[in-house]
């Protein structure tokens, strides 16, 4: 397929610009170009003919099963569109005045208060964009608690466990905590010998997501609750996972004090390639005067910003969050009602039923029932067959699947991480199961079929490598280099 710069043809136009007759203004000298853009010249429909082409070619939760699930592509019902696109929600400025945006300003509360009772926790802030922001949201409010308390010297270190979400660490130094690690055991549960020996007075809290990122609920979170509000701790909930336990068990009551929700993962959005993001932040009462301002309140009937909050940490973004986001996961959660805790059950049965179809066929790292996601390993097949878990990625492809998590998490070799969600049927569940079954039969008996995939894509294996090394994010027209005639190139067939 060529790219639309290779399509253009001089002088070829889709439209032409008004010309308003204004004078042009001046512009700075060091910004004024000397030469017009080298854009790309079509007529309409052959514009439109190309994206639509290019846009024929996207693999999306609408074109078929995706098993990355609530992580990436979670299925987004066509209602939340309806109503977000409502013109007192599309239209509402984010400066207009308390008194012209009262049902935005309910939906926000109300959208507070489920949070809240979901966590099994006291009071929420909507603000932070992202879990991202969440989790660094988090540690800014642990930092607050203990300056407030006149611990914030002492209280240095965070404990993540070797499991976790990679922008956990990352949180942990944006924050100006010291990180420790905590290892996994042969039961897929933290480390609670390690935990024992080694959180002290210095201890500011634990990051950790239940179920992990093995898919695994930790059998000893009670005793790891103990443990860190024994030295004066605090647990911090990483919420990406949270799609497996809405309305069947809360962290909260598991002993946690700060929660992050990914409102874009547990509670639908269109999240696949940037799309937009929530990660509102739950605490504890002791923890309610430090979260963002303005915090959005109720008074009797009528709902409003309270900016008194002496000890707040401030905003972490700008107006009162991602409002778009919030209308969607609103009306997602309202329409499960009291029977939200449906979709984690389901989203839990899909990922077992998976695991019984699977484990027979590839290695299984923890030989326990998964929660809405579970970890295989292709261990074995690499092995044996030299196939890893990027040529059977590749080769699901052929199958018409988008492949599913791979190398991660990073404590399992060769892993294949699987994440049906609720909303896969079981004939959706059997054809991918068949394709994985399939793949590990090609692996022994044709394993070239597997590590050459895919066959029928539109582009065939790419040198991700040489990618990576020489990356090229713009046309150069004759100046364009020709990447695939250097020796070690991988052939695009």
């Amino acid at each position: 397929m060529e790219l639309i710069y290779e399509k253009s043809k001089a002088g070829r136009r889709a439209g032409t610009l008004p010309r308003p007759g204004l004078p042009v203004p001046d512009v700075p000298e060091g910004l004024a170009r000397t030469n017009p853009p080298r854009l790309p010249e079509l007529s309409e429909p052959e514009i439109v003919r190309h994206f639509t082409a290019l846009a024929d070619r996207t693999f999306g939760v609408d074109t078929g099963f995706y098993p990355l699930g609530s992580c990436t592509m979670k299925h987004n019902p066509r209602v939340n569109e309806r109503v977000v696109a409502l013109p007192g929600f599309r239209d509402l400025h984010p400066l207009q005045e308390e008194d012209g945006a009262q049902g935005a300003l309910e939906l926000m509360w109300r959208l507070q208060e489920i949070l809240a009772e979901v966590a099994g926790l006291d009071a929420v802030s909507l603000q932070p964009a992202a879990g991202s922001q969440g989790e660094l949201t988090g540690l800014m409010l642990m930092r607050a608690y203990f300056t407030d308390r006149g611990e914030a010297d002492t209280r240095d270190t965070i404990f993540v466990a070797d499991t976790a979400h990679g922008t956990n660490p990352a949180s942990v130094t944006m924050a100006g905590f010291k990180l420790q690690k905590v290892g996994t055991d042969p039961r897929g549960n933290l480390d609670v010998e390690f935990l024992r020996a080694n959180v002290n007075e210095r201890t500011a809290g634990l990051m950790l997501t239940n179920p992990s990122t093995l898919g695994l609920f930790d059998e000893s979170i009670e005793e790891v609750a103990e443990i860190f509000h024994g030295a004066g701790a605090l647990l911090y909930y990483d919420g990406a996972n949270l799609n497996a336990v809405c309305g069947i068990s809360r962290p909260g009551d598991m002993g946690f004090d700060i929660v992050h929700f990914n409102l874009h993962k547990t509670f639908s959005q269109p999240h696949g390639g940037g799309g937009p993001g929530g990660g509102p932040v739950a605490v504890r009462k002791t923890l309610e005067p430090f979260l963002p301002v303005p915090a959005v309140v109720r008074d009797g009937e009528r709902f409003r910003y309270d900016h008194d909050r002496p000890k707040s940490i401030g905003k972490v973004r700008g107006y009162a969050g991602p409002f778009g986001v919030f209308v969607r996961s609103y009306a997602f959660i309202r329409s499960y009602g009291p029977h939200l805790k449906d979709m984690s059950e389901v989203a839990v049965l899909n990922a077992n039923y998976l695991l019984a179809r699977l484990r027979g066929a590839y290695d299984l790292p923890f030989d326990r029932l998964c929660m809405h996601e579970f970890v295989l390993s292709a261990r074995s097949l690499k092995r044996e067959h030299g196939v890893t878990a990027l040529d059977i990625a590749k080769r699901l492809m052929d199958y018409g699947f988008h492949p599913p998590t791979i190398y991660f998490p990073l404590i399992v070799p060769e892993a294949l991480m699987i994440e049906p969600t609720e909303t896969e049927p079981k004939e959706r569940l059997d054809a991918f199961a068949d394709a994985m079954l399939a793949i590990a039969s090609e692996a022994a008996d044709d394993p070239g079929v597997v590590k050459d995939a895919p066959h029928r894509r539109p582009v065939r294996r790419l040198d991700e490598v040489k990618a990576a090394k020489r990356a090229v994010v713009r046309y150069r027209f004759d100046e364009h280099p020709d990447l695939a005639a250097e020796p070690d190139a991988v052939e695009a067939r």
